[in-house]
């Protein structure tokens, strides 16, 4: 039975994600105020996914860690035609899309290709740059690949929802094609050995090869159309206004050649400035900001995940009467539907279902998302250590006359906090590792930080050396204090 009420709410989640933004682009085009909005908001958000140089890519800019590249470069120029500023947040490349749809960022410059499939769901501009699409592979197979279709019983690699990933699926024969989120990740699959090739835009082929020695470029042989090797601004559908003001200010980059003239060159000097000091020790100050990140993701989420977790295992343990049944019911349904679906969708829920009635910040809706999770495993800890605690001691309390709430409160949870401490323990030790996930939605924690590190560097293997330490020494402390209180609680 429980397992067909989590299938019930599941369906009716699903159902849910799919009528309110198509209910959203209706009422959209029904009042084009898109410019308006922009103009009066004073702020221009741009979306973007910050690994794809010389596009868009991280790079130290006065000692601080920022996203340059053409497209930034692009979207300034919009904003300031518009009279606004700029804002720009950064996500992973297959996020973009439903952060627009849900208001979380105002427009997309990140490479886009305007596909007739994705004009179905946004609106876009008209074209900035038109391209073509290379394929990296290591320097020592450079005799051994020329094309796509060279492959065959090979692996290949695409960033998953780009026009590259679709044609290595369709256009090869005997051809493994793996998808990730981040470019890096390719890239450090690539010199691992674990693909063949990546396939990828030819202006990141170049940045890529022309910052590694050990890359070569062939050129992909891909069959695709104008719209599928072109880049456009994409804005919500239904932004009618505010894509014909933009319009004008790409028709100006387009007629001034602004992105060959300046745009590139200074993207360029980016790449070159990344590749000047490539120590981690350089990038200490990224790297303390992913602790601080993560440690705020975890306290925070341990201690509302606490509180959820003795409200949901007393629900869960109420008897008699009808609401108590229905409290019951409900805490049982919650406890089973976040543990039966994975950590990262219910992040990407909150971030981006929930952000269309209220626009939570990536860092709240991190820590909303994994108290919740959290609070389902507590309360069934919990639960389990009530239950460990002998009945006599409940019976001796009512019987000096404690009520209910006094007996629980006084006798049975201390008794129960100390036979399951090593669980919580256990949670909070997990919850460093798990906070990994809410990089997805661009906050800044440890692994955000690492693919800033490799973006910048070039280097794949020594960012993620240096993670697993500081994850380690986290873990490990936090591990000898939970150790400490736990021995105090036994002597007591």
């Amino acid at each position: 039975m429980k397992k067909k009420y989590g299938l019930l709410l599941a369906m009716l989640v699903a159902l849910f994600m799919l009528v309110v933004p198509m209910s959203t682009q209706h009422a959209q085009a029904a009042t084009d105020d898109s410019l308006e909005k922009i103009q009066k908001k004073g702020v221009l958000v741009m979306g973007t996914s910050p690994d794809y140089p010389p596009y868009e890519f991280q790079a130290t800019v006065n000692g601080k860690s920022a996203v340059v590249g053409m497209d930034v470069q692009i979207g300034k120029k919009v904003a300031k035609d518009l009279g606004v500023k700029l804002k720009i947040k950064s996500m992973s490349f297959d996020s973009l899309l439903v952060a627009l749809q849900t208001g979380k960022v105002d427009m997309i410059i990140s490479g886009m290709n305007p596909t007739p499939a994705r004009r179905k769901n946004v609106d876009f501009t008209h074209t900035y740059y038109q391209g073509g699409y290379d394929i990296v592979i290591n320097k020592t197979d450079a005799g051994k690949y020329k094309n796509k279709d060279s492959f065959a019983g090979g692996t290949l690699g695409a960033q998953t929802g780009t026009t590259q990933y679709n044609a290595s699926k369709s256009q090869t024969k005997k051809t493994a094609v793996k998808g990730m989120t981040s470019q890096s990740d390719l890239i450090l699959a690539l010199q691992s050995h674990k693909l063949d090739g990546v396939a990828m835009e030819k202006p990141s082929a170049e940045a890529y090869v022309s910052n590694n020695k050990q890359l070569v470029a062939i050129p992909s042989d891909f069959n695709m159309s104008a719209s599928a090797t072109s880049s456009a601004i994409a804005f919500r559908k239904g932004s009618t206004s505010l894509v014909n003001k933009v319009n004008v200010t790409v028709d100006q980059i387009k007629k001034d050649n602004l992105v060959k003239k300046d745009y590139l060159p200074t993207a360029g000097k980016y790449l070159k400035t990344n590749t000047v000091n490539t120590s981690m020790g350089h990038y200490w100050k990224a790297f303390l900001t992913g602790i601080e990140y993560t440690l705020i993701i975890t306290v925070c989420s341990v201690f509302f995940g606490f509180i959820i977790g003795i409200i949901l295992a007393l629900a869960r343990m109420a008897k008699g009467g009808v609401l108590k049944t229905a409290l019951r019911w409900l805490a049982t349904a919650y406890v089973e539907f976040i543990r039966g679906t994975p950590m990262m969708v219910q992040v990407m829920f909150v971030y981006f279902g929930l952000g269309l009635f209220v626009n939570l910040p990536a860092l709240t809706s991190g820590i909303i998302a994994i108290s919740l999770n959290s609070g389902a495993y507590v309360a069934e800890y919990i639960r389990g250590g009530i239950n460990s605690v002998d009945d006599g001691q409940t019976e001796a309390a009512r019987s000096l006359g404690m009520s209910n709430g006094k007996t629980m409160r006084y006798v049975v949870l201390p008794q129960a906090l100390k036979n399951i401490w090593p669980s919580l323990g256990n949670e909070f030790i997990t919850l460093i590792k798990d906070s990994s996930i809410v990089s997805i939605i661009g906050v800044t924690e440890l692994i955000y930080q690492s693919n800033i590190v490799r973006s910048d560097t070039y280097r794949g293997v020594a960012p993620i050396v240096v993670i697993m330490v500081l994850y380690f020494i986290l873990t490990f402390t936090a591990s000898r204090i939970l150790n400490y209180f736990e021995r105090k609680m036994q002597h007591d």
